[in-house]
């Protein structure tokens, strides 16, 4: 039956293609497991050995980097906060002492400094006037001193006068009137008594005689009341007037002192007023000379002739892609901007791992070459190694510590460009004539260098003793001869277990210690795990696998993620450094 329908044929093809890319699949994995299959079935001697040669050894390591400029000058933004760039020098061009590299928007600190301008300016208003009221102030401590110092030696002075004159003058006048009164007494006394005579005699008249009487009373009374008003002067008024005196004297020298710790005081309190006003207006001068600093430094000049690569181009940042360097861009404080070049010597910064830093010295050779510039090869010297970690490295990977090392370059600068990708290999030994053996034929057993050697009688293990390694070829000192086989894939149950796999509790010791909780341990199925058993099973030795075996590795490998087929592959084809590693501490790759 026939159809019209011009879908129908599209549909005939797609079916047609899919059919054959199915069956180009299936192709390719029985291809795969055929590989696999005679990969797991072959004897020793096949691809699974080595032949020991004596042959010349080079002792290196090689590791990439980048070129940068050995000498150069580091251009950052001095405006606090973050500021736009408004002007930036193209990448690429060489300036000179002087020029323009980058201006920045500068246009807030144009507005803080008339704000600021006006601030100084009433600061120092304020500075003049608590100036002159400190002069003011001393001037008003002085004249309260000197008053309260002349009212003391008015009252010293009282003092004085009425203890050595009024009360002397006092004294003798009250004195005086008795002498008088004794007198006018005795002689009113006198006169009394003649006239009694004369009137007895009747040549005075009665009255008389009673006024000479009066007379001689009141004289009597005059004497005692002298007499009196010097017992009032010398009992009561003296001292009283001596005490009044003396309270003056006192209540003079308080009032002095206390003017004097006023006036300290006041004085004191107008000059901390002025050493806070001449501070605010130091501060607020330092504020205004500040935003005149950063007004300047908004335009950055080139501080010598140089190649202007922006900072973006030349350093690595962890987060991955940077925005390059632009006009309209926003930087902040102490951002680096601009790298110039002073000099045409260049380094390679590279980063070694901590397995290969006991063989690495300052002063080594290397040789560099530079991906830009296939068929070059520029040599160097080990110049610089860092004392602790990359912490970038280590941030972003716990488990990883490289150390950043600088490696001089000699020459170069006509073609070398800051930021290029180069390969540095570095010369550690060579030697002419030497026996060696890939690193991941030796292993670790019961703490000595062991390799498995392949002999009439079946393998052999044997210890060795090594030296360095390049990371693929070790030199074997001592225990092989040439002409000798050593199988690539030792057994790995002879290995010593790294340290701190010895230390690990085992299972029921974790069980009953509760720790199998907090901490389990791995399960089998895991992509390692499952590498180390399989190529336990493919371990080489005298007898050839049975099919059993076979079998069981090949539904295992089938069952496999890409990512623990991989981790198999990389097991299997030379990943036998790890073995190596353990061998020697300081010699891991």
């Amino acid at each position: 039956m026939t159809t019209n329908d011009p879908s129908a044929k599209p549909r005939g093809r797609g079916s047609r293609r899919r059919i054959i890319l199915l069956f180009a699949a299936i192709i390719l994995a029985a291809a795969a497991a055929s590989r696999l299959n005679r990969s797991a079935s072959s004897e020793p001697g096949d691809d699974l050995s080595f032949t020991v040669a004596e042959g010349p050894l080079t002792i290196s390591v090689t590791e990439s980097g980048t070129v940068k400029p050995r000498e150069q000058e580091i251009i950052k933004s001095e405006i606090e906060g973050r500021t736009t760039i408004l002007y930036l020098v193209p990448e690429g061009t060489r300036v000179k002492e002087g020029e323009l590299l980058v201006e920045l928007d500068a246009s807030s600190l144009a507005d803080s400094k008339i704000d600021q301008e006006i601030q100084v300016q009433n600061t120092e208003a304020g500075f003049i006037q608590t100036r002159e009221d400190l002069e003011v102030v001393k001037n008003q401590a002085q004249s309260d001193i000197e008053k309260a110092e002349l009212t003391l030696r008015f009252a010293k002075e009282d003092l004085q006068q009425y203890i050595d004159g009024e009360y002397p003058n006092a004294l003798s006048e009250h004195e005086a009137r008795i002498t008088l009164a004794e007198e006018e007494a005795r002689r009113a006394e006198e006169d009394y008594k003649w006239s009694k005579i004369l009137f007895d005699e009747q040549y005075l008249a009665e009255s008389e005689l009673k006024a000479d009487e009066l007379a001689v009373k009141k004289a009597r009374l005059d004497v005692e009341l002298a007499k009196n008003n010097l017992t009032l002067l010398k009992e009561f008024t003296y001292k009283r007037t001596l005490a009044e005196l003396e309270s003056d004297v006192r209540q003079a020298e308080m009032a002095l002192e206390r003017v004097k710790r006023k006036a300290s005081a006041d004085v004191l309190q107008a000059e901390a007023k002025l050493r806070a006003k001449e501070s605010e207006l130091r501060q607020q001068r330092d504020k205004l000379k500040k935003i005149n600093d950063q007004i300047a430094k908004a335009r950055i000049v080139a501080p010598r002739e140089g190649l202007v690569v922006y900072a973006t181009s030349a350093k690595f940042h962890w987060r991955g892609n940077v925005e390059p360097l632009s006009e309209g861009q926003e930087v902040r404080e102490r951002e680096e901007l601009i790298h110039l070049p002073t000099a045409s010597t260049f380094m390679a910064e590279v980063k070694v791992h901590e397995s290969n830093l006991e063989k690495i010295q300052v002063g080594l050779p290397v040789r560099i070459t530079v991906d830009a510039l296939p068929g070059r090869e520029f040599k160097g010297k080990v110049a610089v190694i860092a004392p602790l970690p990359d912490p970038m490295s280590m941030f972003m990977n716990p488990d990883l510590k490289v150390y950043d090392m600088e490696i001089h370059i000699d020459g170069g600068g006509e073609v070398l460009r800051t930021g290029m990708s180069c390969s540095a290999e570095i010369f550690i030994d060579r030697y002419d004539s030497v026996l060696y053996v890939p690193v991941q034929a030796v292993v670790r057993v019961s703490g000595e260098p062991t390799v498995f050697v392949m002999e009439k009688s079946g393998v052999v293990p044997r210890t060795v003793k090594i030296g360095l390694d390049n990371n693929r070829m070790v030199h074997v000192l001592d225990g092989l001869a040439a002409g000798d086989k050593v199988i690539l894939t030792p057994p790995l149950d002879t290995a010593e277990a790294p340290a701190e796999e010895k230390a690990k509790p085992s299972a029921s010791e974790r069980e009953s210690t509760g720790e199998a909780a907090k901490n389990p341990v791995p399960d089998s199925s895991e992509p390692d795990t499952q590498a180390a058993s399989m190529q336990t099973e493919a371990s080489p030795n005298p007898k050839a696998l049975n099919d059993d075996t076979r079998e069981k590795m090949r539904e295992r490998f089938k069952n496999m993620s890409p990512e623990e087929r991989e981790a198999l592959r990389k097991q299997f084809g030379g990943r036998g450094g790890q073995r190596a590693g353990a061998a020697s501490p300081s010699e891991e790759n």
